[in-house]
C-alpha cells in the first residue's frame, strides 16, 4: 500500500448526504459490508453510479471473457500498478473463479512463468502490453485472436483499463483494506 491513512476518507453511514446514501443503500441491502471502494466513490454520487454501472459490466457474464481468465487480467493489472487494495480484494474472487494458488503466485511472475496455458499466457502478455505501452503487439493480438472473438477482445481491452482505473484512484485516494483482510507482503511499502 502506497497509503497509510485515507487521503479521500470513506462515506460513514452517519455521514452520508442523502445522494451519498442513495448510492450505497442497494449494496447495503445486500447483507454484506459495504467495501471501502465503494464508500470512497460514494464522495462523488453521480461518478459512483456512473462507476457502478461500468463495473457492474465488467465483472458481470455480459463480459466475454470468462471469470477466471479475467481475473487473471485484474489481478495482474492490480499487481503491475502496485495497488495492495485491488490485489487483496480480487485473490478471493479469482479462486472463486477456479484460479489456484499456484496461479495467483505466478501472476506476480507474468506471462514467462512456465506453468501458463497459451491462452493464459497470452493474457498476461496483453495485460503487461496495455499497462507498458497502452497497446497490444500484433504478435500477442494474433495469438489471442486464435483464441478470442472480436466481443471477447474487447472485453478483455475494456478490463484491464477499467482496472488500471481503479487501481490509480484506490493508490491515490489512499483508500485502506477493509476490516479482516490482509496485505500481501509483496504489496508493502509501494
Amino acid at each position: 500500500m502506497r497509503l497509510t491513512e485515507a487521503r479521500i476518507p470513506p462515506v460513514t453511514d452517519a455521514t452520508a448526504t442523502e445522494a451519498q446514501a442513495a448510492v450505497l443503500k442497494p449494496m447495503a441491502d445486500r447483507g454484506s459490508p459495504v467495501l471501502n471502494v465503494f464508500r470512497t466513490v460514494a464522495n462523488e454520487p453521480e461518478a459512483a453510479k456512473a462507476f457502478l454501472a461500468w463495473g457492474g459490466y465488467i465483472l458481470s457474464k455480459k463480459n466475454g471473457v470468462e471469470a477466471r481468465e479475467r481475473e487473471i487480467a485484474i489481478l495482474r493489472t492490480g499487481y503491475l500498478c502496485k495497488s495492495g487494495y485491488e490485489w487483496t480484494q480480487h485473490v478471493p474472487i479469482g479462486q472463486r473463479a477456479g484460479l489456484t494458488d499456484a496461479e495467483i503466485t505466478a501472476i506476480k511472475v507474468g506471462p514467462d512463468d512456465p506453468s501458463w496455458s497459451e491462452l493464459d499466457s497470452l493474457i498476461l502478455q496483453a495485460t503487461d502490453e496495455l499497462f507498458q505501452d497502452k497497446f497490444i503487439a500484433d504478435a500477442t493480438w494474433t495469438g489471442l485472436a486464435k483464441h478470442f472473438s472480436h466481443k471477447q477482445l474487447m472485453d478483455l481491452v475494456f478490463t484491464v483499463g477499467q482496472y488500471t482505473q481503479v487501481s490509480m484512484f484506490l493508490n491515490s485516494f489512499g483508500v485502506q483494506l477493509d476490516p479482516g483482510q490482509t496485505l500481501d507482503p509483496d504489496l508493502k511499502g509501494f
